[in-house]
């Protein structure tokens, strides 16, 4: 299976690159064979916080209403890109 990268796109206005670059690292330490890389940028719209799988939008703070829990967002990452990974206590 191809790796796949994941897309941060975050509102720079909105002050959301700490946060934007907090769950890069937690993805990145966790899926650090399973994926290609982890591509972080400002969105041009407003308000503005989705993830991206591959080309699929995996969260969307808009139609989610809010930030995904790292937990949630581990086990929905990990179910594309590699089903078989143990997240440890996470999966309990």
């Amino acid at each position: 299976m191809q790796k796949l990268i994941i897309e941060i796109e975050y509102c720079s206005k909105c002050h959301w690159l700490p946060r934007s670059a907090w769950i890069a690292q937690e993805l990145l330490s966790t899926f650090n064979d399973d994926i290609k890389g982890i591509t972080l940028f400002p969105g041009e719209t407003a308000g503005i916080f989705e993830i991206r799988c591959g080309n699929q939008t995996i969260w969307s703070r808009e139609k989610m209403k809010g930030f995904p829990e790292i937990k949630h967002l581990k086990k929905i990452i990990r179910d594309r890109v590699a089903p078989d990974k143990e997240l440890g206590h996470i999966d309990k």
